[in-house]
Parts: C-alpha cells; sequence; structure tokens
C-alpha cells in the first residue's frame, strides 16, 4: 500500500494560527499531528508516503528533514493548489498499480487503517469511504444497501433513513442517515482516468462522475471508533484535551481507571489564561489554557513549562506539572486547591500567626531566591531575561503613567513629565539591588495553602531579578493590607535569614528594597488600572486606594525629596479620593 496525505490547504478555518505554523504540524501531547498520520500508515503496513505541500511548506520539509521513518515519506511541492482530486492526479508517477490510500491532514483517529484497507480490498468497488457520525459535517447519504449516494452543502438536511447491514464492527448503525466523510479514503488506480490533468479538481468532483458512471462508492462507516477534524479552533483545542486528558491522570495517578472526566472553569484572576479542575471519582488536576501559539519565539506557555519544571526540579514548592503541549497550550498540572494566602490572612485575627505564616514564605522566598538561580537558563524566559533599568522604565513606569494615570483617571500626564525621577528610582533599583532568581509576582494571590504548606504559582514571569523587589511584592500587598509594624519585622527578618546563606550589607539591602517597593508599586496601580478599566475587571478597583496609600508612604520615606514631580501627583490622588 501507497499513500498520499493531503496537507497543502491555507487552514483558513484555524487563523490566525495557520499564519506561522500549517495545521497538520499543530501538536497532541508535543507531537505533531503529520507524525501521528504517518505512524499510523506505517502501523497499517504502508510501504511509500508521499505529502502534497503549499502553504508554509518549508516548514514541513525541514519537520520531515529530521526524522527517521521506517519507510520513504517525500513532498510533492503544488506551486498552485490542486484540490483534493487535483492532488491524487499530481503524483500519478507515484502510484503503482495496487489500491491506495488518501488521507487529509486535519483530523485526529483512532480509526484502524489496516482494517479500512483490508475492507477495500476485498470488495469489487473503485472507493472505499470512512464515514462518522459527526452532526457539524453530516454531508453524506447513503442509499438502502450502505453505499454513498449524495453530497450536499454543509446545511441541515435530513434525508428519510435507510436499513443498513448489520454485521461487522465498522458497520454497526442500523438505519442510514447523513454521515460525515472523515477524510480518510482508499481508491483504485483506476480512479485516476476520471480525474484531469494540471487543473484544479476536487475529491467531490470525482465522486459524482464516479456515481454518474454508475460505479459504487463503498461506505466503512466508522462508528465504534473516535474520529474529529481541527479544522478549526474550538475543534483543535477539544480534540486536545480528549486526547491529553486521560492521558495525564494516568501519569498523576498509576493507578487511575478510564472514566468519565469533569471539567470545571475556575474563577480567573488578572490573567487572560483559562484554569479548569479536573475531576474523575476523588482525583482531580487542574489544567491551565494559556490559548493557541501564535509565535514562534518563546512565548508565556513555554516560560510556564520550563520555569515550572526547574523550580520543581529544585525542591521549591510549586505544583507539578504532569503533561503539557505548549503549541496547544494547556497544562496538565498538580492540584493545590482554591485556598491562597491571602484567605487564610484576612481570617486571621492574631498577629504573631500572622508574623509566622510570613516568616515561613520567606524562608520559602530565600530558597527561591537562591535554588531557583541555580542551573536556571534565561533562555526560558519570554520577557526579558534580565530586571533592568529597561525593564523598571517600559514595564512599571512607563505601565504607570499609561494605565493609572491616563487610562483609568484621565489624568493628562505624559512619561517625559516623570522622565528624570523615573530613570532615577530605576538606577538607584538595580544598582543596589542582590540578584538571583526572581518571580517577579509574589503576592498573596500567587501563594496557595495546602494542608499547611505554601506553594508559589504564576512563575512564568521569572527571570534573574532582585529578591528585594519579590520581598517588597509580598509585603505592600494590597490584598491583604499588611500593618507598617509587620512589613517592618518582615523586612528585618528577611535581613537576618538571607545573611545566615550570603553575606548581605544591612543599609545596601534596606536601600534596594526601598527602591524596589517604589517601581513595584507603579506596577501594581498601572496593573490595576488595565484590569479595571481595558480589561472590565471593575473587582480590583477596591485595591486601589490602599495601594496609592503605600506609595505615598513609600515616597515619603526617601530623603531630601527625591521624587517631588511624583510626589506631588500621587499627594493630589489621595487628597481627591479624600474628599
Amino acid at each position: 500500500m501507497k499513500a498520499l496525505i493531503l496537507a497543502a490547504g491555507y487552514g483558513t478555518r484555524l487563523l490566525p494560527y495557520t499564519k506561522t505554523t500549517p495545521k497538520t504540524l499543530f501538536t497532541f501531547s508535543g507531537r505533531p499531528l503529520l507524525d501521528t498520520i504517518i505512524c499510523n500508515l506505517i502501523d497499517a503496513g504502508c510501504q511509500s508516503i508521499i505529502i502534497n505541500t503549499h502553504h508554509l511548506y518549508q516548514q514541513l520539509d525541514s519537520f520531515l528533514a529530521h526524522q527517521s521513518y521506517s519507510i520513504p515519506v517525500m513532498t510533492r511541492y503544488e506551486p498552485e493548489i490542486l484540490g483534493t482530486a487535483g492532488a491524487i492526479k499530481n503524483v500519478a508517477d507515484f502510484w503503482d498499480n495496487t489500491p491506495f490510500m488518501v488521507i487529509n491532514s486535519d483530523i485526529i483517529t483512532d480509526i484502524n487503517l489496516k482494517d479500512v484497507y483490508g475492507i477495500h480490498i476485498n470488495h469489487d468497488h473503485p472507493i472505499t469511504l470512512v464515514l462518522h457520525d459527526d452532526e457539524a459535517f453530516n454531508t453524506v447519504s447513503l442509499d438502502n444497501n450502505g453505499f454513498v449516494s449524495g453530497f450536499y452543502p454543509k446545511t441541515p438536511f435530513s434525508p428519510p433513513a435507510h436499513s443498513v447491514p448489520v454485521g461487522s464492527k465498522h458497520r454497526q448503525l442500523k438505519e442510514a442517515k447523513m454521515l460525515t466523510y472523515t477524510g480518510i479514503q482508499v481508491l483504485d488506480p483506476e480512479v485516476l482516468d476520471f480525474i484531469p490533468d494540471h487543473v484544479f479538481s476536487s475529491c467531490i468532483d470525482l465522486y459524482k462522475m464516479l456515481l454518474s458512471d454508475r460505479r459504487k462508492i463503498y461506505a466503512f462507516i466508522s462508528e465504534a471508533y473516535y474520529w474529529k477534524d481541527i479544522g478549526t479552533p474550538e475543534r483543535y483545542k477539544e480534540s486536545v484535551f480528549k486526547i491529553m486528558a486521560p492521558e495525564a491522570f494516568e501519569i498523576a495517578f498509576p493507578d487511575w481507571v478510564n472514566k468519565k472526566i469533569n471539567r470545571k472553569k475556575l474563577k480567573g484572576d488578572g490573567s487572560d489564561r483559562s484554569w479548569y479542575r479536573l475531576t474523575t471519582g476523588n482525583q482531580s488536576l487542574v489544567m491551565v489554557d494559556h490559548g493557541i501559539r501564535m509565535q514562534k519565539a518563546t512565548n508565556e506557555t513555554d516560560a510556564f513549562i520550563a520555569i515550572g519544571n526547574h523550580l520543581f526540579v529544585k525542591g521549591i514548592p510549586v505544583p507539578k506539572i504532569f503533561l503539557h503541549d505548549a503549541f496547544s497550550g494547556l497544562v496538565f498540572l498538580e492540584d493545590i486547591g482554591d485556598v491562597n494566602l491571602q484567605t487564610v490572612i484576612l481570617n486571621t485575627k492574631n498577629t504573631d500567626k500572622i508574623l509566622s505564616y510570613y516568616q515561613l514564605v520567606i524562608h520559602l522566598l530565600i530558597k527561591l531566591f537562591i535554588k531557583g538561580n541555580e542551573d536556571f537558563d534565561p533562555a526560558w524566559t519570554y520577557q526579558t531575561t534580565l530586571y533592568n533599568q529597561e525593564v523598571i522604565l517600559e514595564k512599571e513606569c512607563r505601565y504607570f503613567v499609561d494605565a493609572f494615570l491616563r487610562s483609568y483617571l484621565g489624568i493628562d500626564k505624559h512619561f517625559i513629565d516623570y522622565a528624570h525621577e523615573f530613570t532615577t528610582a530605576a538606577k538607584k533599583a538595580v544598582e543596589f539591588s542582590i540578584y538571583g532568581f526572581m518571580h517577579r509576582d509574589v503576592q498573596s494571590r500567587n501563594i496557595m495553602v495546602k494542608e499547611n504548606r505554601f506553594y508559589f504559582i504564576d512563575f512564568q514571569g521569572g527571570r534573574q531579578g532582585p529578591i528585594q523587589y519579590d520581598l517588597a511584592s509580598l509585603l505592600i500587598d494590597p490584598y491583604v493590607a499588611l500593618s507598617r509594624s509587620i512589613q517592618d519585622k518582615l523586612i528585618e527578618y528577611c535581613m537576618k535569614t538571607l545573611s545566615t546563606v550570603m553575606s548581605i550589607e544591612p543599609k545596601r539591602f534596606l536601600s534596594g528594597y526601598a527602591y524596589c517597593a517604589l517601581t513595584r508599586n507603579l506596577q501594581i496601580l498601572g496593573a490595576f488600572g488595565y484590569l479595571s478599566r481595558t480589561k472590565g475587571k471593575k473587582y480590583f478597583e477596591k485595591y486601589i486606594p490602599r495601594a496609592i496609600e503605600t506609595l505615598m508612604h513609600t515616597l515619603y520615606g526617601f530623603e531630601s525629596n527625591e521624587f517631588p514631580e511624583l510626589t506631588s501627583t500621587i499627594e493630589n490622588i489621595y487628597l481627591k479620593r479624600e474628599v
């Protein structure tokens, strides 16, 4: 048997994702769909495969060049797309005198291709089409004897039901109805005579010509198998979930038996990602959906996976990642519950208890800072590899002006109005910093609590940077509003604990903390402004007054009024909100 994989199409239903990646290289558990189809054909006894290409054909050629299949796999480039039947005729020199298989490159299925081919060579009809019941695409009708009788537009249509012979696994339907062509077919070489040379031609045209010539098209009904066309983003994502979720449970729970997996969407926060809890029996996982990849460069999903795996290996308390697919954006990880540090602190009235919780977190923060920096690869980061002046100026200072002052409050101020002060803050934050691994968003909602253990989440923004920044993120967090006295005690505690593992100069540490607290506070207000106004997440607004008050307190802490313009702006905002 020889086979043709149809892979020349543009994948227009999958735009914008197919602008950079051909649909046949979309992945499942990190494995390109094309590889799965090729291996399935090899398992079915295929001896040679050809793939027609056009859109982004270089990527397909590059992928195949790095594979080592047990049979020849080649491509045939079409300068102009010839259609499904035209592609079959275009490789006429590839076929021999035996029936051959043609399969679409945008389907995921467990249909046994060897069975399909075996059925075909045991009947006398020129084509076998594999059909499946999918309401979204049911456009193929059958006659009384179960042969294909017609093809209809993708509109609601319900022809009369006909009885169909019942017997083998693939023909279990008791009544014929409109069915879906799966994109899998076996053809006799004689059909090539019905396809014109060097012009666009579809398989539907071919089928209609055969039917008008009183030839019969045999239907292999795949009712007992899984099949999915991945031609839209929604169908692709659902297919990835159906394939990967059981696999993730098998990895996480060796005693897991295949059962129904329930999926419940969890309440989101500031991120655009979607979170789900997957349950089956008393076992559960969490799935995060980052969205389908839009670019070739390292993105948020890549960083989440790489940094998460790195921290877990280093013994940092983060949820274990069991399975992931960086292209679809799906990651399956350990379920560490719904309780975060914010909830714990707001329900704790005893100050000593609050201090003890934060002291435990600070121990873990120092471990994160030191162990996370060991063997850390900057290539894992998706924003910047280092927390530096450029990041501070663009992602914190400018963000504060544009998203908070201008967009949220409507104040006619510009970055240039504070340029000198922002430059001073950025320069000194870097100058006095103690560098290691920096989480960049250590706040109470990103610290989960399960069975009296603390876990860091949302680590995808990690990079090399100052521990003072993460400490400031933890202590000036508006979600819990720690008192000044508690903050001061915890700063002192962090310095004392850190000094047991490395040499630090207290004055330098405190200076770095003050400037990092300033830049972090600007980032917080920028984020709250953006999330409230642009993203419509109004529940963040209630934390803005505390963030303004904290920023004003931080600015008053600098000697000789180092930031007069910024201080004046914040004072005016504070007074207006008080009024």
